[in-house]
């Protein structure tokens, strides 16, 4: 089986240790023939390159489909609805020249983003041809491996001769670990933009025939009003999928019923979270119900009651997430669940709704939405066999173990996102390098990425806290702490272990902080 980037760069790492410290003429051959037996940066970079040439060539006839609906703009449409769920014709113009603009950075994004591997492959195998040849000479120079009682004994001679290849062999595993490592990193890079412009491309993730194109354009364009439009996109890639999938099995009149809540909402707000809840899992008479709560709120009121998050930017620090002024945060010691609790009600309007709104979604009291949130961590808590401390009379939440972790994001975000989600332990920064794609995949798409981190105190003793991925962009993620903030690490932060940024400097590097598992979602 062909190896992968970062297993390539792992072994070549290790074996650049084994050939510096090889201690015998054979222990140095072993090392050297080791090495050259790890693969060369693979892709034919002329390929690449023509693919992405390919594609930033269809950038002039997106600008010209653009133009063409600028000018349609421009002309003042009437009040007219279309589509089988009444949206003004102006909307989905407006969505379709977002839409088409978006076209034309994924199209540009996509082929600089190939581009940019072909050159830093080429460059790679080049670099790694050089290092094979170095490795090859010296295998060469050392002859063939010493019998075993030579092996006992090494005068100054062959001493000289080993220092000497040790030296060159060293050079040339050199120029293979730096290619490998050059060849991981673009490859990170490419899989990151490409896989972000995929999940970008909206509307084509609804496939259903069962709504009009102009319905499913304006659904994937509609935000929430606070914060940055792109950043608080209402249906995410995995709900514009789900929800056309769900929209496909519902029966005749199931449809019927669904399409008339959607004609009948008062703003592409409600009528995308009225999607939304389809996407999460509940059946039509679900749908209608959570409808006649939401039904005439406006957009304001839907994005404090419906998105634990709001985004304003990616250059903006810590963002206090609140509602009413209580903190989204955790009560005693339980950042597990509730961390949770956040990421179900991103991916889950109607348990949003449930927490800021009560039962009915009219009790916007903020003292009752503490109490509500405080009983849910509670709750998941127990769900997940978690520890507690006190007596019977003042217990509070002492933490939960790994297994308890991966049963609740089982039980309270695989049914919402459709996944279930497996542990992966991540004990070095090349762990967390090899894992981030996935991670920047799964958060693209919509789907929150739990993870753990630990640090040492003074004492040495080891604490933990559990936080949640919920974005990429721009070559960071976006972090929920359960403190009751988000904030946008480096990718270079977190493959070093370093979430200062998102929680404080106990978990620095300087404090021996580390990233140590990830909860990642398996289809």
């Amino acid at each position: 089986m062909t190896e992968s980037t970062n297993d390539r760069r792992q072994k070549l790492d290790g074996l650049r240790g084994r050939i510096s410290s090889a201690g015998s003429k054979n222990d140095l051959i072993d090392a050297i023939e080791d090495a050259l037996g790890v693969s060369a940066p693979v892709g034919d970079p002329k390929v690449i390159e023509a693919l992405g040439k390919r594609y930033t060539g269809q950038t002039d006839k997106a600008d010209a489909v653009s133009d063409r609906i600028d000018k349609i703009a421009r002309k003042g449409l009437p009040q007219v609805w279309v589509g089988d769920t009444s949206v003004l014709a102006s909307d989905v113009v407006g969505a379709a020249s977002r839409d088409a603009q978006q076209m034309i950075e994924a199209f540009q994004g996509g082929g600089k983003a190939l581009i940019a591997l072909s050159d830093a492959l080429e460059t790679a195998q080049t670099k790694d041809g050089t290092g094979r040849g170095k490795l090859r000479n010296v295998r060469t120079m050392l002859g063939g491996k010493d019998g075993f009682f030579d092996d006992w004994h090494e005068d100054d001679d062959e001493e000289g001769l080993r220092l000497r290849a040790r030296s060159l062999a060293s050079h040339g595993v050199d120029d293979l670990h730096t290619a490998a490592a050059d060849a991981d990193d673009a490859a990170r890079v490419a899989a990151r933009d490409l896989n972000k412009f995929a999940a970008e491309a909206r509307a084509g993730q609804m496939d259903t025939d069962e709504l009009t194109a102009a319905d499913r354009l304006a659904l994937a364009d509609t935000s929430n009003v606070g914060g940055d439009a792109e950043l608080n996109e209402i249906l995410s890639a995995n709900d514009l999928e789900r929800s056309g999938r769900a929209m496909e099995n519902l029966s005749p009149a199931e449809r019927a019923r669904m399409e008339r809540l959607l004609a009948n909402a008062s703003s592409p707000q409600e009528k995308a979270y009225l999607m939304k809840a389809l996407a999460s899992g509940y059946d039509v008479g679900e749908v209608e119900e959570f409808g006649g709560k939401i039904h005439g709120k406006d957009s304001m009121w839907l994005q404090e009651h419906l998105a634990p998050i709001t985004t304003d930017s990616v250059s903006r620090g810590k963002e206090q997430q609140d509602f009413g002024g209580e903190l989204w945060d955790q009560d005693n010691e339980t950042c597990v669940p509730s961390s949770t609790v956040t990421a179900r009600a991103l991916v889950d309007p109607v348990y949003a709704l449930e927490l800021t709104g009560g039962p009915d979604g009219t009790d916007d009291d903020p003292d009752h939405f503490r109490k509500r949130l405080h009983d849910e961590q509670f709750r998941m808590n127990d769900e997940g066999d978690g520890e507690y401390d006190g007596w019977w009379w003042d217990r509070h939440p002492a933490g939960m173990d790994s297994d308890g972790q991966e049963e609740i994001s089982n039980k309270e975000l695989g049914p919402h996102t459709g996944d279930q989600y497996d542990t992966k332990e991540m004990d070095s920064a090349d762990d967390r390098r090899g894992v981030l794609p996935d991670i920047e995949k799964s958060v693209g798409e919509g789907k929150p990425v739990p993870i753990n981190i630990t640090r040492v105190d003074e004492d040495g003793n080891r604490h933990g806290h559990s936080l949640m991925i919920i974005g990429q962009e721009d070559g960071k993620l976006q972090v929920y702490n359960p403190w009751g903030t988000t904030s946008w690490i480096s990718e270079d932060d977190f493959i070093n272990g370093d979430l200062e940024a998102a929680a404080d400097d106990r978990y620095s590097k300087a404090h021996k902080g580390d990233v140590n598992r990830v909860y990642l979602q398996q289809d």
